[in-house]
């Protein structure tokens, strides 16, 4: 568990960059280059809250922003929600495919709401082909893809959970895609921040696609582990895209995942993800062979209320493959 904090990641620097690019793609290497990856192990922070504690009913957002091509578009969709607290993944730092912004800084900025942010990934190419018709510039200036908690109070704590570092998108040995070589794995972010009626845990999380249920159990079960760790009485709610269904037979029946059960076990529920797929088609996923809901709340010690799924269109542009969940929940 990490909590060093910054207010800016280290870049990686033009040596570090080399060696990955020419290194074998091992699990080995990868363990040994993330950990010379110096912005793997922050997280870091920033944005202005606009208030010291949060409502009860608070409101909840989660959404996998696929990039994140429109802040403020993003942003105001957030606002018209309601949202106190923000959980995002798939967000770009210094990326080419979205102008080399920040983008989760951008979206805190529009809403007036504090942030941290960690690397997932460091991307070392522009992307997917149909993500490479938005770049304008050659190189990332930075090269972060992660996750990131907005929040309308400031954080009292924060922590950063790695869910692997075996090298998944690096490793030939599961299939690494060797047209876009990255260094990361699947992670989470950990917050605690304070409401009317004492504080609560909240989590941003995003599991492996590129896997099966088990895996994806596997990295839930970690992720149930650090909660408990640091914050072993308090309320949590974890939101985000588990990827449910993701490489399994076409006969899968998502809700037979064995991290569903795991999490009843040990005192989760999910009554705060509403029914309905999660999935569309947009500007750079354009043609999905099908609908699937990846996206969703797990709650502990919280009451979870008004439960919904927001369409991710704005006007007739989708900002993103997923649409956005949100519920409402006072703490127990």
């Amino acid at each position: 568990m990490i909590t060093e904090t910054l207010n800016e990641l280290p870049l990686v620097s033009a040596d570090l960059r080399a060696k990955i690019l020419s290194a074998p793609r091992t699990t080995e290497a990868h363990r040994d280059l993330f950990e010379q990856t110096d912005a793997m192990h922050f997280v870091q922070t920033g944005g202005e809250a606009s208030g010291d504690v949060l409502p009860s009913p608070l409101t909840i957002a989660a959404w996998n922003v696929e990039r994140c091509l429109f802040p403020k578009e993003t942003a105001d969709k957030l606002g018209t929600e309601g949202a106190d607290i923000v959980l995002l993944s798939e967000v770009d730092h210094g990326m080419a495919r979205t102008a080399q912004r920040h983008t989760t800084e951008a979206v805190a900025e529009h809403l007036g709401m504090a942030y941290i942010y960690a690397v997932e990934f460091f991307e070392l190419g522009l992307g997917s082909p149909t993500e490479r018709e938005f770049c304008e510039d050659t190189e990332n200036a930075r090269g972060w893809h992660g996750n990131a908690i907005l929040s309308a109070v400031p954080f009292n704590r924060v922590a950063l959970v790695r869910l692997d570092d075996h090298g998944h998108w690096f490793s030939t040995e599961f299939g690494a895609d060797p047209g876009q070589p990255r260094i990361g794995g699947r992670m989470a972010l950990l917050a605690e921040v304070e409401t009317e009626n004492g504080p609560i845990c909240v989590v941003s999380t995003h599991l492996e696609s590129n896997s099966n249920e088990a895996h994806r159990a596997a990295q839930f079960d970690i992720l149930m582990d650090a909660i408990d760790d640091f914050a072993p009485d308090l309320p949590a709610v974890i939101g985000g895209d588990l990827n449910t269904g993701n490489h399994m037979p076409p006969d899968f029946d998502w809700q037979s995942e064995t991290l569903f059960e795991n999490a009843r076990n040990r005192g989760y529920h999910w009554d705060g993800t509403a029914e309905g797929m999660t999935t569309r088609p947009s500007l750079i996923t354009r043609h999905p062979d099908r609908t699937m809901k990846l996206d969703w709340f797990a709650c502990r010690g919280l009451t979870a209320q008004a439960p919904r799924i927001v369409s991710s269109m704005n006007g007739e542009v989708p900002l993103s493959d997923h649409d956005l969940i949100v519920m409402e929940c006072i703490s127990e």
